[in-house]
């Protein structure tokens, strides 16, 4: 079976003329295309690149989906706080450094610069369990029943959670911890429960 073509081969293909099949590319970019059937340079002067029937073909066939991002760690789930108590122990603590790295790693892989101290794209769609994540990999407690901790939830606001915790320090830790994480955070307060939290968002730049 003929591999597909590259991501920037297929935006040559995409941005061909679309009556003439003529082709704008770099000379790497068209011969690479001539090579592999999708393209054939005009015998005339000035030479032009033209789509074959084959590149043709793929450029009306629709452009195979995305794989899907792999997450940090398979199977593991980090603490929102609210679970019912669970083993803390070795154990755990192993497997939360495992997949804190493996998200330091995703990072590195997906961000188009390779940043690691910076929020991935799995990240923006998984915001509360990213969030808490960077909370237990930094070794904060969630909260469990009578047992005060963090608590990470989803909030109307796109690309924002609020998380919950004991006012004063841990609070305040809890922010200085997920902004070390590549995430900007605010301090607020809930009008009736008069309850402070914070709204944090990953960072971008």
């Amino acid at each position: 079976m003929t591999r597909p073509p590259t991501a920037a081969q297929r935006r040559v293909i995409d941005a061909a003329d679309p009556v003439t099949g003529r082709l704008r590319g770099t000379e790497a970019q068209l011969t690479a295309l001539v090579r592999r059937g999708l393209a054939f340079r005009h015998p005339r002067p000035p030479h032009d690149h033209f789509l074959t029937p084959a590149g043709h073909r793929i450029r009306e066939a629709p452009e195979p989906p995305a794989a899907p991002e792999p997450e940090p760690a398979h199977g593991f789930a980090a603490r929102v706080g609210g679970e019912e108590p669970a083993d803390a122990g070795p154990a755990r603590a192993r497997e939360v450094h495992s997949a804190w790295q493996g998200l330091l790693e995703l990072r590195r892989m997906t961000n188009p610069d390779g940043a690691v101290d910076r929020p991935c794209g799995w990240e923006r769609t998984h915001l509360v369990r990213a969030a808490a994540l960077a909370l237990e990999a930094a070794g904060h407690p969630p909260e469990g029943p009578g047992t005060p901790g963090y608590r990470v939830r989803a909030t109307p606001q796109p690309e924002a959670v609020a998380v919950y915790a004991p006012e004063g320090e841990p609070l305040r830790a809890c922010a200085a911890t997920l902004e070390r994480a590549g995430w900007q955070t605010g301090e607020y307060t809930e009008p009736r429960t008069r309850a402070r939290y914070l709204l944090a968002s990953p960072r971008r730049v």
